[in-house]
């Protein structure tokens, strides 16, 4: 049963929580863990307990890629016309469209993500179903080879059972970015949902039920990543692997598949600058990168954390971001008046203020004090934005925060610029802030990441592959074209003429 008292819930939410323990969703029946084993789903906001949910074992994990296994070979699911297959993922979209109130109020709750930014997570899962539904029926799957004396050609296939370990930070959002160009293209998936937040999740499963995807094909397994996340990794059935979260549990998982030879895919963590030449609009781009900063309390992988800035602007544009960030209004995630919500458990808030302490230990100026942040009438984990400054081999300009920090260093020369913004181990997404279009493109194309933005930050449109390198991941990217060709494998036919 659910111990909240968050105000406003929406009835469906309020039955969805006192449903609990919450069970997984396999083969399209809702189960429990073997062994009856829950863990409990916690408000940040407000740190109570929302409801239990079932806490899958490595058994449990395993019967669930069978059935995924199973459900490949004998649902239909792959041979389907493609145009078949995509009306059913458009039925799933539009299931989610029409309940987005209720699995953005979950995700809320479960996340402590501002209400309207959950329902923008939400409404990106249901534009990525569509995108990759309908980019898969314009897909020439055979290709004919122009080979001397043969009749050649290759075919895109289905691999089979894909693994998908997912985050706390976009539970939801992500989900949609894994698994649409998996399915999309034939294949079926289990999801490991992160332990922090899993109601989403398991509401999808409950969804595709409903709309008709063919049980067996969307597999929900909520566990703790240890167990659950590890013997996902670890068997042999999968087909393809896909991880995002930290580079230090990513290695774990790469070496988990590469014992099966399974491929993998890891998105994982970043340390991106935001270069900001001299011939910026000030007001506007300290706006636009203290939004950025302050989404979803800095939880995002691909933000923008170190800020290398102009030295002939340095100090105003200091001066702009401390005025904005000291003006943000912190508070419960449900409450229409806040702007930035809590981070999502204990653990992460003592990480943000811990890096806060070591960085200023190592000589760190503190720009903006940051620290715990009280919200009266609720004990959960909130923080304040903060901004340090300094060299950046300092450790908070080295390691992910993920919290409302940045860091920020002056710079001279476009070139300097470069060497400061490819000096870290990561290589997820940096941005460049300048009027001058040739000097934006030049400074772009010479960051070392997967992806650069210009006067702007944290840009996802479909289409336009998303992806890190070096410790931010490998294995390609999501959201294009490149990303549905990962779930097919090619087959090459001959004939000798």
């Amino acid at each position: 049963m659910s111990t909240t008292t968050a105000n406003d819930l929406y009835p469906e939410v309020q039955a969805f929580l006192e449903g609990g323990p919450l069970r997984g969703v396999v083969g399209g029946k809702e189960i429990e863990s073997t062994g009856g084993e829950t863990f409990v789903t916690s408000d940040p906001g407000s740190g109570k307990k929302l409801t239990e949910v079932f806490n899958f074992q490595a058994a449990d994990v395993d019967m669930a890629v069978d059935v995924a296994d199973a459900a490949f070979r004998k649902t239909g699911w792959a041979k389907l016309p493609q145009n078949e297959r995509s009306a059913l993922l458009h039925r799933l979209a539009d299931a989610v469209e029409q309940q987005k109130h209720v699995i953005a109020q979950l995700e809320s709750l479960d996340a402590g993500k501002i209400e309207g930014q959950a329902q923008g997570d939400v409404q990106n899962f249901v534009d990525t179903i569509r995108y990759f539904a309908d980019l898969a029926q314009h897909v020439q799957r055979r290709s004919v080879l122009a080979v001397k004396n043969h009749e050649a050609w290759t075919v895109r296939q289905p691999y089979g059972a894909c693994g998908f370990i997912f985050p706390w930070n976009f539970p939801f959002l992500l989900i949609g970015w894994g698994i649409a160009p998996a399915l999309a293209a034939g294949n079926t998936v289990v999801i490991k949902p992160a332990e922090d937040t899993p109601m989403s999740a398991i509401y999808l499963g409950r969804l595709a039920k409903e709309v008709g995807i063919p049980d067996g094909v969307i597999n929900i397994v909520p566990g703790d990543g240890a167990v659950a996340g590890a013997a996902l990794s670890a068997n042999p059935k999968l087909k393809r692997m896909s991880f995002t979260g930290s580079p230090e549990v990513g290695r774990l998982v790469a070496e988990a598949c590469g014992r099966n030879l399974v491929p993998v895919k890891l998105e994982l963590g970043g340390k991106g600058a935001a270069v900001v030449f001299n011939d910026v609009d000030i007001p506007d781009t300290a706006e636009k990168l203290v939004n950025a900063i302050t989404f979803h309390t800095g939880q995002v992988c691909c933000d923008a954390t170190r800020w290398l800035v102009h030295k002939n602007i340095y100090d105003e544009f200091v001066n702009e971001c401390v005025g904005r960030l000291q003006k943000v209004q912190v508070g419960y995630q449900l409450d229409d008046a806040s702007q930035m919500g809590p981070v999502v458990n204990a653990k992460q808030h003592q990480r943000v203020l811990s890096y806060l302490e070591k960085g200023q230990a190592e000589g760190a100026e503190c720009v903006l004090e940051g620290g715990a942040a009280q919200v009266p009438g609720y004990e959960g984990y909130y923080v304040k934005p903060a901004l340090l400054a300094g060299t950046l081999d300092n450790v908070a300009a080295r390691e992910e925060i993920f919290g409302p920090v940045a860091f920020l260093a002056p710079f001279e020369n476009e070139e300097q610029a470069i060497e400061m913004t490819n000096s870290t181990d990561y290589g997820l997404a940096n941005s460049v802030w300048t009027s001058d279009l040739s000097r934006a493109a030049r400074v772009a194309e010479a960051m070392c990441a997967g992806n650069s933005w210009i006067n702007a930050h944290n840009v996802f449109a479909h289409g336009i592959p998303y992806g890190g390198i070096n410790k931010s991941g490998m294995g390609g990217g999501v959201l294009s074209v490149e990303t549905l060709f990962d779930y097919w494998r090619s087959l090459s036919v001959v004939r000798p003429l």
